[in-house]
């Protein structure tokens, strides 16, 4: 389902968990989607994506896609660093090959192509899933703590991404953290403390 502005996503009166008929409209660059342990994050970026279905309520997306992956679940275990990229990117028409490498050199990744995921530190599979979001091209990506166990070079350079893309005009990047960095200029913040007070719907 297209929006009339094709760069805009939009969940109306969604249901599904800790998420209670939520109202809330995202902008073109990036936004940050915040709470403590149970708020339903992960549950949000779920429905967002489609990777589950809403109780009530509906999501309405633009046109080139929305990326989402869980690359912690134990499923991925036995699959190779370069065999996940190759599978998201059948995906995702899109996907900047040029900016996989340079991501993958930057974040120190290419040592371990061909390692299985589950050989893998906490944070370089976690890398895994950040470079494959930033490199999709997808028209709205959805990062689900990308920061959690990585070294402060990788936030860095993952940081400066984002800033990049933060006045971007034409797409949209979600980003699940506990909380947003003061220091962003950030297009909109969603609080799920604050929602689940009745303070954001």
């Amino acid at each position: 389902m297209s929006t009339p502005h094709a760069f805009m996503l939009q969940a109306q009166g969604l249901s599904l968990g800790p998420i209670q008929n939520l109202n809330f409209t995202w902008p073109t660059g990036v936004s940050w989607l915040c709470g403590d342990e149970g708020t339903g994050k992960t549950t949000l970026l779920r429905l967002l994506a489609g990777d589950v279905q809403p109780t009530a309520g509906a999501v309405t997306t633009p046109e080139g896609g929305v990326f989402w992956a869980n690359l912690q679940d134990p499923a991925h275990d036995t699959t190779t660093v370069q065999a996940s990229w190759d599978a998201l990117r059948a995906r995702y028409p899109n996907w900047n090959a040029a900016l996989q490498q340079d991501l993958a050199e930057a974040l120190d990744m290419t040592p371990h192509l061909e390692k299985r995921l589950n050989m893998l530190s906490a944070g370089s599979r976690r890398k895994v899933m950040v470079v494959a979001a930033l490199a999709s091209g997808a028209t709205v990506t959805l990062l689900d703590q990308p920061f959690a166990a990585l070294d402060m070079a990788s936030i860095h350079i993952i940081e400066d991404f984002l800033h990049e893309a933060v006045h971007h005009t034409r797409r949209t990047w979600i980003v699940a953290d506990y909380e947003a960095p003061a220091q962003w200029h950030t297009s909109r913040v969603l609080n799920l403390d604050l929602y689940a007070s009745g303070g954001a719907q």
